[in-house]
């Protein structure tokens, strides 16, 4: 039997807390989730893999199917994660493997207000600073107007795929690349929903803000 959760209209994280509360009440071996827009279906496809799940999306526009199957082999993933109860698990981490961390939140493009051009400049130099943190900064959180620094012709956006090859986590706003129609542009970082954002924060040992 296939359980059917319709998530349509339900804005982040909603779609993956529906699914969550599926999952870990009833383990169904199948579901199909129903979501209306791409950042959901990234962002359930990628809780369900954490639990175990194969699966498939179909759709466009405002309307999408994921179908999804437990799959014998990955048994040990769902007991793993039954056993950390922790949120963070969708964004691929254990909080009982996390040290002391910083976790940077950028909601916007440009730092502090007076001049934009000069606003930009400032967050270039800041991000381009950023590794000096050194083995400190563990993960990199942008919403709003920051999702804009991940996308095609971001001027940082070298430094931070450098960044993400030398194990930088950085997670990118769905519902914010949504909003400014730019999902498909985004180059760098991992769509994520504002359940991983709040988990990690919560995990992260010191928050900075911009």
């Amino acid at each position: 039997m296939t359980t059917e959760i319709n998530a349509l209209g339900l804005s982040c994280p909603q779609p993956v807390l529906k699914t969550k509360q599926a999952v870990e009440q009833t383990h169904p071996a199948q579901l199909t989730v129903r979501v209306d827009n791409e950042a959901a279906v990234e962002n359930v496809s990628r809780f369900l893999g954490t639990r175990g799940y194969d699966t498939a999306a179909s759709g466009q526009g405002d309307d999408f199917t994921i179908k999804a199957v437990f799959t014998q082999s990955s048994a040990d993933t769902r007991e793993k994660t039954k056993k950390t109860g922790s949120a963070l698990d969708v964004a691929g981490v254990n909080a009982p493997d996390i040290p002391q961390k910083i976790l940077v939140f950028i909601a916007t493009d440009r730092m502090g207000f007076g001049d934009d051009e000069l606003g930009k400049k400032l967050m270039i130099s800041f991000i381009n600073t950023l590794g000096e943190m050194g083995d400190d900064l563990w993960r990199l959180v942008f919403v709003n107007n920051g999702v804009k620094l991940t996308i095609t012709d971001s001027p940082v956006l070298q430094i931070l795929t450098e960044y993400e090859k030398k194990g930088l986590s950085i997670l990118v706003c769905g519902t914010c690349l949504s909003h400014f129609d730019l999902l498909e542009a985004k180059q760098v970082g991992q769509t994520t929903n504002m359940l991983d954002i709040v988990t990690a924060m919560q995990l992260s040992q010191k928050v900075i803000q911009l």
